[in-house]
């Protein structure tokens, strides 16, 4: 049996190591001490269709199958639970509400136009005279993202595969049996290593001699404030230009200026302009009247130049396998893309018997 190193805990690496672990010896290494350190435990968490770089909807469509019927056992209570989200536009923007409709009005996913009367009645915070109308998605969804992926480790560990926490890889080398992965207390042997690292993507490449794919990773601001018991009810809402969102969550409210700030591989902190900023613009566009903020946070989403996600074996070296670049899509795209995975490595493995 092949082992594979997965290089990276969070949702990527964890969700490929369990598809993986159905036929192959997995190992996954993570640098923190906790796998959801990063990313994966500071995302807003919902899965809507309409969202992310077009090449991915198709593993969005198979990730919302999983995520509806996980396998029996896999987790303790629904991974999903609906919410609804709502692209909402000024006057000035109508045009481009235009051009979103008529694009995913053609696609796959339910989506239905609303005028400024029906967005209002949906969400009653939006000023009217900020408003021009909305596109709503009905079956976007709440995604427990703790116990998606708690669910995959309880798969990989059911599965017979390892994981180890504070176990940062220092080296990667290749000689003629394979891949040696040396962190600070073992030396790990691997046929296939799985690049999961996120915003690290390219580091670790480089520790393996391999070209960077130009990955960015970009800072994202978060932050919550007080929700009032009407409010829990609404749809995620976001503006059609991605200048903010919101939606309730618990008895409070999520917020954020949608930001994209380019940055350096790092445990990311939020910058309080980036919520200011939030904040004026919500209240400029709703009559939320925000004050005050209970907390905040910022977490890394890593782009590819292209914006669309790399998976697969880098052409030039043997075994080493890319699943980087997710562009804040890797949650809600996790089970597909961790599908795709199991898919490529053993069509690979069949196709060098």
């Amino acid at each position: 049996m092949a082992r594979i190193l997965v290089i990276g805990g969070g949702i990527a690496g964890i969700s490929a190591a369990y598809f993986l672990s159905d036929t192959h010896e997995v190992v996954v290494v993570e640098a923190e001490k906790i796998l959801t350190h990063h990313t994966t435990g500071r995302s807003a968490a919902l899965f809507f269709a309409t969202y992310g770089h077009p090449d991915l909807r198709p593993l969005t469509h198979l990730s919302r199958g999983f995520m509806d019927a996980p396998p029996e056992g896999l987790t303790d209570s629904p991974i999903l639970t609906p919410r609804g989200a709502l692209n909402v536009a000024r006057p000035d923007q109508k045009d481009l509400l235009d051009s979103v409709i008529r694009a995913e009005t053609d696609g796959a996913t339910v989506v239905t136009a609303l005028t400024r009367e029906e967005a209002i009645e949906l969400v009653p915070a939006l000023r009217r005279d900020r408003l021009v109308g909305g596109l709503l998605e009905p079956d976007a969804a709440d995604i427990d993202v703790a116990g998606l992926h708690q669910g995959f480790v309880r798969g990989v560990r059911r599965n017979g595969g390892a994981i180890r926490t504070e176990s940062r890889v220092q080296r990667l080398d290749r000689d003629s049996r394979g891949w040696i992965a040396t962190t600070a207390d073992s030396t790990i042997r691997s046929d296939v290593v799985v690049n999961a690292a996120g915003a690290w993507g390219d580091v670790v490449a480089a520790m393996a001699e391999i070209p960077p794919v130009g990955l960015t990773p970009k800072r994202r601001t978060a932050f919550m404030v007080p929700a009032s018991e009407v409010s829990r009810k609404w749809p995620l809402v976001f503006n059609v230009a991605h200048e903010w969102y919101f939606k309730p969550d618990g008895v409070q409210m999520l917020c954020s200026p949608a930001d994209e700030t380019p940055m350096e591989p790092c445990d990311v902190r939020h910058d309080e302009l980036d919520v200011a900023i939030a904040i004026e613009r919500i209240n400029e566009d709703t009559t939320l009247g925000i004050r005050s903020v209970r907390s905040a946070w910022a977490g890394l989403r890593t782009f590819a130049p292209d914006g669309s996600m790399v998976i697969g074996f880098e052409p030039d070296s043997k075994g080493f396998f890319w699943l980087v670049g997710q562009g804040g899509a890797g949650i809600q795209n996790s089970p597909g893309a961790g599908m795709l995975t199991a898919s490529i490595v053993n069509d690979r493995e069949m196709a060098d018997v």
